[in-house]
């Protein structure tokens, strides 16, 4: 089983990928799970993923572009049996 996840903070998805029950599956080759940072899709200099809502208001929403992008590439590149937002 291969699962890609997106994210703008992948680095702290790494310890818990790779301790307990998952790190078990991964090393028996069970499931590979990858781990995608959405800012490589990205297309601004300084590779934002967030905007601030539309309308004002406070906090950020992510931008879909760098998220549609990675998923269309990730598409292109191989079948899924799921994709999940």
């Amino acid at each position: 089983m291969r699962i890609d996840i997106l994210s703008g903070v992948p680095d702290q998805l790494q310890s818990p990928l790779n301790t307990s029950i998952v790190k078990r599956a991964r090393d028996k080759g069970l499931v590979e799970i990858y781990v995608h940072d959405i800012r490589n899709w990205s297309t601004d200099k300084h590779r934002s993923i967030d905007a601030p809502p539309y309308g004002g208001g406070a906090g950020m929403v992510l931008k879909i572009e760098p998220i549609a992008s990675a998923i269309r590439q990730l598409l292109s590149e191989r079948d899924y049996d799921e994709v999940i937002f």
